[in-house]
């Protein structure tokens, strides 16, 4: 998953996020976060801060940084949060919305959708792809001149 200490969508999540992660974590999932944001024109999405706010939020799973944002552009990553769920092949099999909660929308967040996801990968079943709904979030915040095409237009 790509996230950033930043962004509210990113914060509005964050509690069932951990819950979500140590619930799989238990069924044999492993979780990354990763960050790609530009932390010269970010600093609150350092490496140092993310530390902290790790722990803050209670983050059970690697939280790293992709300080050339190479990771990012491999993936297509558009933005935080952005879910991408692999099969025990390594296959990707899901990539979506954590759910269709948002800041000031008035829905909790649930986990709904990766939730389905993650327990249809566990049956060995597929994740239908039109139950794939693109993450919605703050923008990765790209560094000067190193936005991929795929994300200029």
């Amino acid at each position: 998953m790509f996230l950033c200490n930043h962004c509210p969508f990113v914060k509005h999540i964050q509690k069932k996020l951990t819950e979500v992660t140590q619930e799989y974590q238990g069924k044999g999932i492993e979780f990354i976060a990763i960050s790609s944001n530009d932390v010269d024109r970010y600093p609150e999405d350092s490496p140092e801060r993310m530390g902290i706010e790790a722990a803050q939020a209670g983050y059970v799973f690697p939280y790293l940084y992709d300080k050339t944002q190479e990771v990012a552009k491999l993936y297509h990553a558009a933005c935080t949060p952005d879910f991408y769920l692999f099969d025990k092949d390594k296959k990707l099999v899901y990539r979506g919305q954590f759910d269709k909660s948002r800041p000031n929308n008035g829905l909790a967040a649930t986990g709904e959708d990766l939730k389905k996801a993650l327990d249809a990968t566990l049956a060995g079943e597929n994740v239908p792809e039109e139950e794939q709904l693109p993450s919605i979030g703050c923008n990765i915040k790209w560094k000067p001149g190193n936005a991929p095409e795929y994300f200029i237009g």
